[in-house]
């Protein structure tokens, strides 16, 4: 009766093993490709976790990693002035969105889906308008969100939950915008490792020590500004241009 109980267990694990290859290879793929960046490896990397997830749907790291691959095709699409980024940044922001939900469900400790949810609000908002996205209840969920990801782990991914912050209090609309609060967490963000050559938060930095206004803020935004109009990527290259341009 063992050895029949064994022979069951043994076939069990056999049967087991090949599904679980296929989750990993499909998971280890995604990552490569999204790693390579690009708007059609996005795509590739979302047909290949959301096969993953057709087949195993609570996932955690397929979830997770979807949102975030969501996230980076609107983005991208935004960047590059992709026919219809508008209507691409409002669908992908909102599906990266459900990905994201579904990541924190599975594991609310974790700071993924909390960090990729707000950050698929924002493409969303790129596409349907920020004043849409208040309208529908998104500011409250977007901050708790990126609050969330601050109290898990406020240095996840390259610090990315200060950077967000600051960003997120720095664009919302009057009255509910907050630029001291904004400079609050930039200055923290400032502090880290991963300031000195994130040259799109030198930008962000920049833009919002112009909008202040003075004398010492306009001079440290033009610093801060001429950094960023080296950037490689001419989306923020070109609008730190345009503010310098202002500045002078």
């Amino acid at each position: 009766m063992k050895r029949v109980l064994s022979y069951g267990v043994i076939f069990f694990l056999l049967m087991l093993f090949p599904v679980c290859l296929m989750a990993a290879d499909n998971i280890a793929e995604a990552d490569k490709l999204f790693n390579l960046g690009g708007i059609e490896n996005y795509k590739q990397t979302i047909e290949l976790l959301e096969k993953e997830l057709s087949a195993n749907p609570d996932s955690y790291e397929a979830n997770w990693k979807c949102a975030r691959a969501y996230r980076e095709y609107g983005n991208d699409a935004k960047k590059k002035k992709v026919e219809g980024w508008k209507k691409i940044c409002a669908e992908y922001g909102k599906k990266g969105m459900q990905y994201a939900l579904k990541a924190i469900e599975l594991n609310p400790d974790r700071p993924d889906g909390h960090y990729y949810y707000g950050l698929n609000v924002g493409i969303y908002s790129d596409g349907v308008s920020i004043f849409t996205a208040l309208s529908e209840g998104l500011k409250d969920k977007t901050q708790s969100s990126f609050e969330k990801t601050y109290e898990i782990d406020k240095t996840y991914k390259e610090a990315g939950p200060m950077l967000s912050l600051g960003r997120f209090w720095a664009v919302l609309p009057w009255p509910m915008r907050d630029r001291d609060k904004s400079l609050q967490f930039y200055r923290e963000y400032q502090a880290t490792k991963y300031f000195a050559d994130n040259l799109e938060a030198h930008f962000y930095i920049g833009e919002l020590l112009y909008q202040i206004g003075g004398k010492e803020n306009k001079a440290e935004a033009k610093g801060l500004l001429e950094k960023a109009a080296q950037s490689e990527d001419p989306y923020f290259a070109d609008q730190a241009k345009d503010l310098l341009d202002k500045i002078k």
